[in-house]
């Protein structure tokens, strides 16, 4: 399709939906529109000599169109989310030199009179056979359409492009975790496809929101699977959602990779084929912070409680502090547990339960969620003054530390949190790599745990999926992973996998928060 007859049924769609028009099957040619309008704005917000009012007249009237066709707000995170995807592409399309800026302009200007040309009514109207005529023309198959995932390729590959696809949270009180997950693949991403992406195919994420719900989580799977036909998945977010999605995945002999979690429902021995990690495990992270709190804070074990969510995430927590108790010697059958439940910030009953405990404790390890821990601590705090708050990677290290800011220097100083990628504050030169391409491909989003572990994931793949050459296939992929040694993205620590170890990284970083809120380095040997 010509980037006039673009401009004109995108224009359509902008002026007769923004004004009010509503169509059966709409919101299916929103979804097609994004991913050819998304170009246009990209590749002249690239282009500094165009003006930025222009762009930003065709993003809102965009924007106004996403609200109006969706029923819901995971319709408008994905459409929204499709749109910002279609934008990264056509920036990259001119800093890569595949495009100019003379013809950004003109198709700037193509889709400008579009939506103020007279013409319009013969393309949309409140009848229902206009409104077909324009779902038609959005959905025919023209040059400009992206290629088909049929032909001679595996599921989710083509000659120009790789598909991935992350379950995760973009509602509910984990989204900024899936948020995170999310930003920092796509961080990754965007950085390989400006260098070409894997053997010329670019890298694409699609997104599914399971609301950290597993009840939810088979649906997510199904769209990335059946509909947006995915390669494999990368970066899901949870270990509930887990125990759902990963046999979805294994079903289908479907990589699943890199899962922002440490639950052991994902390190069998031996372990699933078709499932790799990058992190250390919640096992390797307790361990460590209960040794630290008996030997260098010097306390006993019977001080040492546990507030976890009360599912399989807080029993995964829970299960790694009773391994590091008997592995010093102690007792881990009277080891107090606080439970609260998921999605809720509701810990009365863990608070209560605290307060009646004869045998003073003086440090919590948390196997929660930000919001949770947050409030657990603001309940907490000036109960036991000197209590010694832990917790592990998944809780979302920058979320909590919002959140305990707002209630003041009180509650953030001294928090601890065990990480699995280095500090975000250091110059390690994956850091360093990485706050430098987040800063280009999503200027004003800060430096965050999450992102840079969702980076680090995808950059293992993307190791992965060059060493495996343009033959790619799943069973060819995972010869390479298994295959991987001595990997060094600049962490600090080597990276690898084996036939009998799917896990790359065993290392584990202690922070802990300062009066201003910000993550300091923690020695925690």
């Amino acid at each position: 399709m010509t980037s006039y007859r673009i401009a004109l049924l995108a224009g359509a769609l902008l002026f007769g939906m923004a004004g009010g028009a509503r169509a059966a099957g709409e919101i299916n040619i929103v979804r097609d529109l994004a991913g050819r309008v998304g170009p246009v704005v990209g590749s002249a917000q690239a282009c500094r000599d165009i003006a930025r009012p222009r762009i930003q007249a065709i993003v809102d009237k965009f924007s106004l169109v996403i609200r109006e066709a969706s029923t819901n707000e995971a319709e408008r995170s994905d459409l929204t989310q499709m749109f910002d995807r279609s934008v990264t592409d056509g920036r990259l399309a001119v800093s890569s030199g595949r495009m100019d800026c003379g013809r950004a302009d003109r198709q700037l200007a193509d889709l400008e009179r579009s939506i103020a040309g007279p013409s319009l009514s013969s393309v949309i109207g409140p009848s229902s056979a206009n409104a077909a005529t324009a779902a038609q023309a959005a959905t025919a198959p023209t040059a400009a359409v992206p290629p088909t995932l049929t032909g001679p390729f595996p599921r989710g590959i083509t000659d120009k492009e790789i598909r991935f696809g992350i379950a995760a949270p973009f509602s509910g009180s984990a989204r900024e975790l899936g948020r995170q997950m999310k930003l920092g693949i796509e961080t990754a991403f965007n950085r390989a496809n400006e260098t070409g992406g894997v053997d010329g195919r670019m890298l694409k994420l699609y997104a599914a929101d399971d609301g950290y719900e597993p009840s939810r989580t088979i649906d997510a799977m199904r769209q990335l699977y059946d509909k947006d036909q995915v390669f494999g998945i990368v970066g899901n977010v949870g270990t509930p959602t887990a125990a759902v999605a990963i046999p979805y995945a294994l079903e289908r002999k479907m990589l699943f990779f890199g899962a922002f979690t440490g639950a052991n429902i994902l390190r069998n021995d031996p372990p699933d084929r078709y499932v790799f990690n990058y992190r250390a495990s919640y096992v390797q992270e307790t361990d460590a912070v209960v040794r630290y709190l008996v030997k260098i804070r010097r306390l006993q074990p019977r001080q040492i409680a546990v507030f976890a969510q009360q599912d399989s995430y807080g029993d995964a927590g829970f299960a790694g502090v009773s391994k590091a108790f008997r592995a010093m010697g102690a007792n881990d059958g009277a080891i107090l547990r606080l439970n609260y439940a998921r999605n809720t910030v509701d810990v009365d009953a863990a608070v209560n339960e605290l307060k009646l405990q004869k045998t003073p404790v003086k440090a919590i390890v948390m196997v929660a969620t930000y919001r949770a821990a947050a409030k657990f601590i603001e309940k907490t705090r000036d109960l036991y003054p000197g209590m010694i708050y832990t917790n592990v990677s998944f809780v979302g290290s920058t979320a909590l530390a919002e959140e305990l800011k707002l209630l003041g220097a009180r509650y953030t100083n001294g928090v601890i949190v065990t990480q699995v990628v280095p500090a975000v504050s250091g110059y390690s030169s994956a850091v360093l790599e990485y706050k430098n391409a987040l800063a280009k491909y999503f200027p004003g989003e800060a430096p965050d745990y999450v992102s840079l572990e969702g980076y680090v994931a995808a950059n293992v793949l993307i190791q992965a999926l060059r060493k495996t050459g343009p033959q790619l296939d799943t069973e060819k992929l995972i010869d390479v992973l298994e295959n991987t040694r001595n990997l060094d993205l600049g962490l600090g620590t080597q990276l690898g996998f084996g036939r009998s170890e799917h896990q790359a990284s065993n290392k584990v970083w202690g922070t802990a928060l300062d009066e201003s809120g910000r993550y300091q380095p923690l020695e925690l040997e």
